[in-house]
């Protein structure tokens, strides 16, 4: 999603014959279209499991989406699906890969268009011995290049033998065309989970690193990545110490990934709890935010919001309002998107007094976070008890879109779009 009033989702359904198939569904002008089945995904989608993962967009009606599917002999594929002047055209095996997945298991997890035609998109797949590594792919003026693994990201993903290796990019960033920041995670050789970030410098990728500073134990991960201008980005995510899972951050300036700190202000965790940073944004070079989730000393989970300002993070807060609303212990910020320096939204889930889990949103305006609120509407929908969002965009100050599940009155799961005039 991006522009004020014309923006795009994605997901998925589950058909009349118990298959699941992908969508899209656009906003132009402030009015939401119809969904639709991802155009050309049916015929690719010969077992019945698909699913739209990302979707990014570069200006307003050019966007692209990606996702996996499973081909007729049940291998799982990923899958790019462009549009462009408000059409979109037929969804595509992501070109390169099929000779990369030899061991047919691929997914595209994130995608992200710094312009119209002009887009990055990261994940993994399973190579000829099994192991799973993480991919990027590129797009310029329109045309996707081939898929490669992650440069470096081999010689970091070796394992200590079994199960196998894994590692996987969870999150792109695109500042310009050809300038693009990923993150995620590898196996090491002590078979521990350890977090990555790689940058893309003018079209080329460049080697993957451990994310530096992080003393880690293994659990770990980058969650997010965001760019604020080219080669100024910041990503997130979590660790684990001996005893304790802690949030992270990390900033990149001028091309060089500094050190990782943990978010300040945050309560130390109670031993084997845990807290973690679910999303960042970049509204400028410096200037972002974060979201997740910490445990209190209850053991309960409440939802953070974290500023860079400056090129300095300062102290985590609680999500205003949301003490309020979370009488169950269970909150926490799923995105977060921000438009200016200082002007950024958020979104998650909180449990209320009677254990459902309700979608919330809160903004931040010149620097404040204001008092979070449940997504107007969203209760009446969901009858069912359980809602979140997703996925959030803003555009403008005071001017986002969101996105997210509800469960309706026969406990199905279904999908909800709402926009900030």
């Amino acid at each position: 999603m991006r522009f004020a009033g014309n923006c795009a989702a994605g997901g998925f359904y589950r058909d009349g014959s118990g298959h699941d198939q992908g969508f899209v569904v656009s906003e132009r002008n402030g009015t939401w279209r119809k969904a639709i089945e991802v155009p050309g995904l049916g015929a690719l989608n010969k077992s019945g499991a698909a699913q739209v993962s990302s979707v990014s967009c570069g200006s307003a009606g050019n966007c692209a989406a990606a996702g996996s599917y499973l081909d007729g002999s049940g291998r799982e594929q990923a899958f790019l699906v462009g549009e462009r002047n408000g059409a979109w055209g037929k969804a595509i095996e992501v070109p390169g890969l099929g000779v990369l997945n030899a061991g047919g298991s691929a997914q595209a997890n994130s995608v992200s268009c710094a312009s119209a035609g002009n887009c990055a998109a990261g994940g993994s797949y399973t190579d000829g011995s099994f192991q799973q590594q993480a991919f990027v792919v590129g797009e310029r003026n329109g045309a996707w290049g081939k898929a490669i693994e992650v440069p470096g990201s081999g010689a970091l993903n070796v394992g200590g033998g079994r199960p196998r290796p894994v590692a996987q990019v969870n999150s792109v960033s695109c500042a310009s065309a050809g300038n693009c920041a990923a993150g995620g995670f590898y196996t090491d050789g002590n078979n521990l989970q350890q977090p990555f970030v790689a940058s893309e410098r003018n079209g080329t990728w460049g080697k993957a690193i451990e994310v530096p500073g992080l003393n880690s134990f293994g659990l770990a991960q980058v969650s997010s990545v965001s760019c604020g201008s080219r080669g100024n980005c910041a990503a997130g995510g979590n660790y684990f110490n001996s005893r304790q899972g802690l949030a992270f951050v990390v900033s990149e300036r001028n091309g060089t990934w500094r050190k990782a700190i943990n978010v300040p202000g945050l309560p130390a965790p109670n031993p084997f709890d845990e807290s973690a940073v679910r999303s960042v944004s970049c509204g400028s070079a410096g200037n972002c935010a974060a979201g997740g989730y910490y445990t209190d000393r209850s053991h309960n989970l409440q939802a953070f919001v974290v500023n860079e300002t400056n090129g300095t993070w300062r102290k985590a807060i609680e999500v205003p309002g949301t003490a309020a609303l979370n009488k169950g212990g269970f909150a926490q910020v799923w995105s977060v998107s921000c438009a200016t320096a200082g002007n950024c939204a958020a979104g998650g889930v909180d449990v209320d007094g009677h254990r459902h889990g309700q979608a919330f949103v809160v903004n931040e305006t010149n620097g404040t976070w204001r008092t979070a609120i449940e997504v107007p509407g969203s209760q009446t929908l969901n009858k069912g008890g359980w809602a979140r969002i997703t996925s959030l965009s803003c555009r403008s100050a005071g001017k986002c879109a969101a996105s997210g599940l509800y469960t309706d009155r026969s406990r199905h799961q279904q999908g909800f779009v709402a926009s900030q005039a």
